[in-house]
């Protein structure tokens, strides 16, 4: 039996890789407190909490996030017009810092000198995690096993895993894999890896779990006005039966169902990541897509010329912060405020249509607006 080693805190999901984690670190001789951040994932909390009881976590911590994620995150980024490399909306990126920041709090609660998580070596969540652990509690030590020699070398594979899992009594799924992984929050769901990393597959029928096909969507739109102030969404109507949304929360999920219905918000992209190298993902950003459309309408309505010039400057460094793991550095924390300063004129309402995977802006107008209509009318 390994020597104890004090208590860590472990990012859990529920799922394979993290089970193994979790037994794999009590070999170690750790005591594993396990986390799981409910962020609006479609998740079975109460299953997952009996499956780390039943592996040895001595404490289970199962933490709804999902309306911090939206208010101290998703919002910013929406009122940066936040996009990495012109087309992704950065829907893990944001999502990371915040679990993380949880994270942190959770073992300063429970007194341990130990985080860890189950992100790979290759990809950018592992930089993300842990540039917002040390930066909140710089006397943290992260655990991370994919980059241990004596993790990814007793384990080189998937089959190596559900071996262990087998012999250490870990339940491992009875449906068959998707032969891609997925990670889903309430702003967007990623597909990547498997078959997808030949960048010349299409996304193959059926992947898709966010929105429905465009060409099979329905063939009368949804016609909303979001009402806008200091950038942030506050309300949402739909013209056709009436209905309105106005906490952040419950405002974001109906745009995810519209949107969804009609197909909105689907991208399949090659991006740079921060580790230096490129990577294939396939993404779902319902409601993402609609705010960024109806913000950037109401934003130019509003926003003095010059000022938006340096704004759009800012918001490319923030999307690269963002996306880079930077979250809570002093740069972007800057950056914020700018940018949030920038905003206070951008109030009114934007009339959109969504309709077959598209966003239309249909009309505008504001108390703050800067068009002149005597001006320019002939």
């Amino acid at each position: 039996m390994a020597q104890p080693k004090g208590t860590v805190v472990l990012a859990y999901s529920g799922g394979l890789d993290t089970s193994c984690i979790l037994v794999w670190l009590k070999e170690q001789g750790y005591d594993v407190v396990a986390y799981l951040a409910n962020i609006g994932q479609k998740e079975d909390f109460e299953a997952a909490r009996k499956k780390a009881l039943g592996l040895g976590a001595k404490k289970v911590y199962i933490e709804d996030i999902s309306k911090e994620f939206v208010e101290e995150f998703i919002w910013p980024a929406v009122q940066a017009n936040a996009l990495y490399e012109d087309r992704y909306l950065l829907g893990t990126a944001l999502a990371r810092p915040c679990i993380a920041r949880k994270l942190v709090e959770i073992a300063q609660r429970e007194g341990a000198q130990y985080v860890a998580h189950g992100a790979t070596g290759k990809g950018n969540d592992q930089v993300r995690f842990e540039l917002t652990c040390y930066a909140l509690c710089p006397k943290i030590k992260v655990v991370a096993p994919w980059r241990l020699p004596e993790f990814y070398q007793r384990f080189p594979g998937r089959r190596e895993l559900m071996d262990y899992a087998k012999k250490h009594g870990i339940p491992v799924p009875v449906t068959p894999q998707t032969p891609w992984s997925m990670d889903e929050n309430l702003m967007h769901i990623s597909y990547e890896a498997g078959i997808l990393e030949n960048p010349k597959n299409q996304a193959p029928p059926g992947l898709y779990t966010k929105t429905c096909d465009p060409a099979t969507s329905p063939d009368t739109p949804d016609v909303l006005e979001i009402e806008f102030e200091r950038g942030v969404p506050v309300k949402v109507t739909n013209t056709g039966d009436g209905a309105t949304r106005c906490s952040a929360l419950e405002l974001f999920e109906y745009l995810n169902d519209i949107a969804g219905k009609h197909g909105v918000g689907r991208i399949d992209i090659v991006e740079n990541r921060f580790v230096g190298m490129k990577s294939r993902g396939i993404y779902e950003t319902p409601a993402g897509t609609i705010l960024y459309h109806a913000h950037l309408d109401i934003e130019a309505f509003t926003m003095d010329r010059e000022v938006r010039k340096i704004k759009q400057g800012l918001a490319l460094k923030f999307s690269e912060l963002v996306y880079n793991g930077f979250w809570h550095s002093p740069e972007c924390e800057f950056l914020r405020q700018c940018i949030g300063r920038s905003q206070e004129a951008v109030v009114g309402t934007v009339c959109l249509s969504i309709f077959k995977g598209q966003v239309y802006v249909l009309g505008r107008e504001s108390p703050r607006s800067l068009y002149n209509e005597e001006l320019v009318s002939s």
